[in-house]
């Protein structure tokens, strides 16, 4: 039902309204005459109306979200209470830097912190999303080889197992996209790679621990046939939770760096709403990086600009990127410590290993059986879809009458009926058992009762839909049924009393 629905005639919320002396100083001309379409609920209608809805949503905080690649954990409430401090939230963001030392301290300390744990020479907190990370990171690539005239260099290669967002990202800093095939184990195809580097290449976009769940095995010896080249090697960091405090991407070899802040450091993810990817470079991008950057000199925190990096490539937003976000990874590494950035990778590695055991011996198929999982792992429903019919869609459906988000579903394209599955380092044993049992009991219904899982999900408020539908011709218009509903109504619009209470 929809909040317009619950509608009556004259029902206010009075507690939430404006005061008359507040809507007087609203010059006249501004005023309008006919209130809005809006629907007419009392507080606790509208309470009770949003509640309901957040109830049947899936979310992190009510059910498993094995999601891979997008490494859906739980955000600590602590994060969200210290970056939400009265302090924090009043600061402007054009305030002198005399009264924002506090802010600009937390700043230095990430940037300090994430070029520890990345091995890189410097980083920029500007980025406000994964895919302007990228961005970033390909424009600075391109800044590097115009600086030193080398313009001839028009490629950068990508495999073929790469997030769609690599390839994109190319195109759009002029490049002409290379893509490299992937062998049987998961690994980039060296002879691909060596045919593909040349005197064109500007350089490789890598993601490692790929989006295949695996470690890149010959990652070093990537590295130095694409600097041989003269090449430089770009890191998609949305797998950095695997590896942290393991090894640096900079003991790999790779001269620039994003790092989704969602995925590694637990800030709020996705959604299209405030993001945040910092990018770390080697010691030969240092001049071209993004501004500002925070520099501590002579016990003062302050904003480096294009002043002090002439060649930088610009900003990024209007001031230096979201800053309630950057907060929120910035209390969370402080409460992680050295051991914590340990135990992050050790516990990612650990629960994607059991699970993918677990789910092997219930009789799934491992798309690379020979490989240790990284943090994530992939399950192919291939012959499963010639015996029964049932395919990846079907199972990943049926598993939200179970209570469980479905893992990634056809992605990477080049696993035929895949499943990728995260279950991060949040999530206990007890957890990752149940979600072994939900799915044994699925693989049972697709060779007893194919139909059922077919046609699931039979327990949620909408049945299957037309999700290409749904996403090319939304309907997100709503009109006023017939029966009588108090949204058109014309008459003048006066100023609410206000109440006092003595």
């Amino acid at each position: 039902m929809l909040i317009f629905e619950h509608s009556r005639p004259g029902r206010r919320n009075y507690s939430q309204s404006p005061k008359a002396a507040e809507a007087m100083d609203i010059p006249e001309k501004l005023l309008r005459k006919t209130l809005p379409l809006l629907p007419e609920v009392s507080e606790m209608d509208a309470v009770r109306h949003y509640t309901r809805l957040s109830q049947k949503n899936f979310s992190i905080d009510t059910h498993f979200y094995p999601l891979g690649s997008c490494t859906m954990k739980y955000n600590p409430r602590a994060c969200n209470s210290l970056a939400m401090l009265p302090q924090f939230l009043a600061r402007h963001p054009r305030s002198p830097e005399s009264t924002g030392q506090g802010f600009l301290a937390c700043m230095y300390e990430l940037q300090e912190i994430l070029k520890d744990v990345t091995g890189m020479a410097g980083v920029s907190l500007t980025p406000m999303a994964g895919a302007q990370g990228e961005l970033i990171g390909i424009a600075m690539i391109r800044a590097y080889h115009e600086s030193r005239g080398d313009t001839a260099r028009t490629e950068i290669i990508v495999p073929d197992a790469a997030h769609g967002t690599n390839p994109a990202t190319a195109v759009m800093c002029g490049y002409k996209v290379v893509e490299i095939a992937t062998d049987k184990e998961g690994n980039v195809d060296m002879a691909a790679l060596k045919a593909a580097v040349g005197p064109k290449t500007a350089g490789l976009m890598l993601t490692n621990p790929s989006t295949l769940g695996v470690f890149e095995e010959n990652v070093a010896e990537m590295s130095r046939i694409v600097h041989q080249a003269g090449g430089l090697l770009y890191y998609d960091g949305a797998n950095l939770n695997a590896i942290l405090g393991k090894v640096k991407p900079g003991d790999m070899g790779f001269d620039v760096i994003h790092i989704n802040l969602h995925k590694t450091f637990s800030t709020p993810h996705g959604g299209g709403g405030p993001g945040s990817a910092p990018v770390g470079v080697a010691p030969r991008l240092l001049p071209f990086m993004p501004v500002p950057i925070v520099a501590f000199e002579n016990g003062t925190y302050r904003w480096q600009t294009e002043k002090e990096i002439p060649q930088s490539i610009g900003r990024l937003s209007a001031h230096m990127g979201n800053a309630g976000v950057l907060l929120r990874a910035y209390v969370y590494v402080r409460l992680l410590g050295a051991e914590g950035m340990h135990r992050v990778a050790e516990f990612a590695a650990l629960n994607a290993n059991y699970l993918m055991a677990e789910l092997r011996k219930a009789g799934f198929e491992i798309a690379y059986p020979n490989r240790r999982a990284s943090h994530e792992f992939i399950v192919t429903l291939k012959d499963l879809k010639e015996k029964t019919g049932i395919t990846a869609m079907n199972l990943a459906k049926r598993l939200l009458d179970k209570g469980y988000h479905a893992p990634t579903t056809y992605f990477p394209l080049l696993v035929p009926e895949c499943l990728l599955i995260e279950p991060a380092e949040t999530e206990s044993k007890e957890t990752l058992d149940a979600f072994v049992t939900a799915m044994k009991e699925i693989l049972e219904e697709a060779h007893t009762q194919p139909d059922l899982v077919k046609n699931a999900p039979h327990t949620t408020p909408v049945r299957r839909l037309d999700d290409v539908k749904a996403a090319r011709e939304p309907d997100l218009a709503w009109k006023a049924p017939t029966r009588n509903i108090s949204v058109t109504r014309t008459e003048t619009l006066t100023a609410i009393p206000s109440v006092s209470v003595a």
